[in-house]
């Protein structure tokens, strides 16, 4: 599963309560929920690309902050976007910066893996290509905690066809070569409501949108993924029991 450590839409937010900490840590064993399984995310707010530096300086902070919460919870990862250029710098020199930002973190907080999230392109967002992704990663020092998310429908808008076993698996594989899938620590499995290189991110319903159910028949049945956080983001949440039930019965159908 996934959560929100704190408030996704606001800068500040009260410390974790040590009785919140605890309960939270004891639920995850009563229910034999491994960290492993549980990838949070961070506010919407951060720009760890950002090319101005007091706006940097407050996004690293609170993004630190996320960290120090997955840390307290007993949680290994910290799944966020990227970031953006503003179009006031170049893409090369945002994604320096990005992996500035989680070095300062990584040296700051033990234990977390920092997990980049590929995007759709929409604006100025950096983390569309594949090489965004190699190129922040290669810049961090401490290889052994970052990682990577794949989201169903950014991939999609951002170019990269998913839509058949076959491109599926094409895609898969420029994934391994360009980036590694030892990065990959998870995925968010949304269907799309824009079309292949639209670059627009319009999350969907399973089934819905102008993926169809084959992306995710490929990644339900594929061992690589077997062992990683497969979040559901779609927008309707009286539907995700039924869309876990599609997203189970693909592995006999």
């Amino acid at each position: 599963f996934a959560l929100f450590t704190r408030n996704q839409r606001r800068w500040e937010s009260p410390p974790l309560k040590p009785e919140s900490i605890l309960k939270f840590r004891e639920e995850c064993q009563n229910y034999g929920i491994n960290p492993n399984h549980i990838l949070p995310h961070d506010s919407y707010l951060i720009n760890l690309g950002h090319p101005e530096p007091d706006a940097l300086d407050r996004s690293r902070r609170a993004f630190i902050d996320e960290m120090k919460r997955c840390h307290e919870l007993g949680l290994l990862y910290l799944n966020f976007h990227p970031g953006s250029t503003l179009d006031r710098i170049s893409e090369s020199e945002c994604l320096t910066i990005i992996a500035q930002s989680i070095n300062q973190a990584l040296d700051t907080i033990p234990n977390v893996t920092a997990v980049i999230e590929n995007t759709a392109g929409q604006g100025s967002n950096v983390g569309y290509r594949f090489e965004h992704l190699r190129d922040i990663i290669a810049q961090v020092n401490d290889q052994q905690r970052i990682g990577f998310c794949i989201d169903t429908c950014h991939t999609l808008a951002a170019g990269y066809d998913i839509r058949t076993l076959e491109t599926f698996n094409q895609t898969l594989d420029e994934l391994d070569r360009v980036v590694g899938l030892d990065y990959l620590k998870g995925m968010h499995l949304n269907d799309a409501k824009k079309g292949l290189g639209s670059r627009v991110d319009r999350h969907t319903s399973l089934g819905e949108g102008v993926l169809g159910m084959e992306c995710f028949r490929c990644i339900i049945r594929d061992n690589r993924l077997a062992e990683i956080p497969l979040i559901l983001e779609t927008p309707d949440p009286e539907r995700w029991p039924e869309e876990i039930r599609k997203l189970h019965a693909l592995l006999s159908d």
